[in-house]
């Protein structure tokens, strides 16, 4: 029997200015943010449950000395770009002399930078939590837990505390099947977290999981948030079929989104598992449009294809892509703006997110980059004025390439691409493309905040984009004439272009001020990486 506990789960507040937080998005459909912190939701179910629980999400509500008060122990962390918060959050417990426990990917990653914390947990706290529990039920109000590597058991993992969440806050709600991945990109981190042989929950836990959100009367878009969903096939082939039943059970309350690599493509069967399952969009990591810098960063993955046949192999089974690029890899050569544009384009991909080349430190490209001397000394640091992703805040190294000219390139596709004609092209391809026949065509009942597909949602969304209001309403029309069933996507597409369309307009000008003051040297056009040498010398 553990005594009782307060724990105040404080989930931190990403940057304002990020390519994810789709703030005007949310509001046309009523919502605060995109995304539910699943993590600590996790993490709460993991607790004793004779425990108070209390979750405050900074993104989507106040949080203050009252909160503070009511606990006995804060609990936070998260990724990267919540660090600066994050240590926010730990100095505002500590001013009220309250222990803080800090955990997450980027507590793992750069576990130097979160000592001012009481309790650090390092890992996956499924094989470490008990004795977290233990030490606190022992009296002990400080401590550093690391968990084995790769070794916790998610089969054993129990279902999130979905009760905690305000579901209207949210555009959708996180679940997750599987951790890992199988591929070696040099520039990733899910490797370094999760190791490379994928582990998953089993087919009656995940249902389970969907059944806790179905009883809390949750209805509408659920995300896997596995960071490739196919990385076990074989067990992702097995639980699919389960999936489609129970949404046919329950008269599909939910549709889902994830993020898979690309050769999904190849895979006939699993695409068709995936539309009966009532999935609807992906986001698949693209990268880059040239090969050689494919092989260079061990995309392996993403060669010796065609791309943009891949990418419409998936919208065959009426599923639309999103995609990541990256601009700033050392083996571009020459410009690459014009050939990712192009590519951007023959995919008809709607929404781009394109970044510049971050090296996390502890990746593989972080360290070679480390050995090289090319790895900016404390840029694993963020601080509280920085930006929310890698769009202004990448090139954390000496780069090959004139940096002024990598950040003109990525200014040049982020014109573009977010150009509102070049984008209202896009999705009348997408929808020409888009095979929504076999799929379901509507909303899930009962989700009231997808409203999506209504004159009314068209015409807020072009009311506050009076520059894209001719270009939008055009590729409106074209959709609902030629593939009517695609329509509510389209639209939903549409109004995350009222957040990346002005924020892509916002890093240009960042960019352009970046290189109007630029006095960071790059490395010589002659000397070539260690790595890049080797290569060639074994050629």
């Amino acid at each position: 029997m553990t005594s009782p506990c307060r724990v105040l789960l404080v989930y931190p507040r990403f940057a304002a200015d990020s390519f994810w937080a789709y703030k005007v998005s949310c509001e046309i459909v009523g919502a605060k943010y995109p995304t539910s912190p699943l993590g600590l939701i996790t993490i709460a179910a993991m607790l004793p449950q004779t425990w108070e629980f209390r979750l405050v999400n900074r993104n989507t509500e106040d949080f203050g000395e009252d909160d503070l008060a009511w606990a006995d122990v804060v609990l936070t962390g998260g990724m990267l770009f919540q660090q600066a918060d994050s240590l926010k959050i730990v100095e505002m417990a500590h001013a009220l002399g309250k222990p803080t426990m800090v955990g997450g990917p980027d507590v793992t990653s750069h576990p130097h930078v979160y000592e001012p914390s009481d309790f650090r947990i390092y890992g996956e706290a499924e094989s470490v939590i008990d004795d977290v529990v233990k030490a606190w039920e022992a009296g002990e109000r400080s401590g550093v837990f690391e968990a084995p590597k790769f070794q916790a058991d998610v089969t054993k993992t129990p279902i999130p505390r979905f009760d905690l969440l305000k579901f209207e806050h949210y555009l959708y709600i996180g679940v997750q099947f599987s951790r890992g991945c199988p591929f070696t990109c040099e520039f990733c981190d899910i490797i370094e977290l999760y190791g490379r042989v994928p582990r998953t929950k089993t087919a009656p836990q995940m249902l389970a999981e969907l059944d806790r959100l179905y009883e809390l009367g949750y209805r509408g878009h659920v995300d896997f948030v596995d960071d490739n969903l196919i990385g076990n096939k074989k067990a992702v082939k097995a639980f699919l079929p389960h999936l489609a039943q129970w949404l046919k059970d329950h008269d599909y309350p939910f549709e889902f989104s994830t993020e898979a690599s690309l050769n999904i493509s190849d895979d006939e069967e699993l695409l068709r598992l995936m539309q009966e399952a009532n999935f609807f969009a992906i986001f698949v990591g693209i990268e880059s449009p040239d090969e050689e810098t494919l092989k260079q960063m061990r995309k392996k993955q993403n060669t010796r294809r065609s791309i943009s046949e891949s990418i419409h192999r998936i919208y065959a089974h009426g599923i639309f892509v999103t995609a990541g690029f990256i601009v700033g890899f050392d083996s571009e050569k020459g410009s690459v703006a014009r050939p990712m544009a192009d590519l951007i384009d023959d995919c008809a991909i709607p929404i781009a997110m394109v970044g510049l080349l971050y090296a996390l430190h502890h990746t593989q490209l972080g360290r070679r980059l480390k050995q090289e001397g090319r790895l900016h000394a404390g840029s694993d640091v963020q601080h509280a004025t920085n930006g929310g992703d890698h769009c202004t805040t990448g090139l954390n190294f000496d780069t090959v390439r004139p940096r002024n000219d990598i950040l003109a390139d990525y200014r040049d596709v982020l014109e573009r691409a977010y150009d509102p004609v070049v984008f209202a092209a896009r999705l009348k391809d997408l929808a020409r493309r888009l095979d929504r026949s076999k799929s379901r065509r509507d909303a899930p009942d009962g989700d009231l905040k997808n409203n999506y597909g209504t004159i009314e949602t068209i015409h807020s969304i072009v009311t506050r984009l009076p520059e894209a209001r001719e270009a939008l309403w055009d590729a409106f029309k074209y959709c609902a004439k030629t593939n009517p069933a695609a329509l509510r996507l389209i639209v939903s597409l549409m109004s995350i272009y009222l957040h990346v369309g002005p924020f892509a307009r916002k890093v240009m000008a960042d960019i352009d001020r970046q290189i109007a003051e630029a006095d960071v040297p790059a490395i010589p056009n002659s000397r070539l990486p260690v790595h890049m040498e080797r290569a060639a010398l074994s050629a």
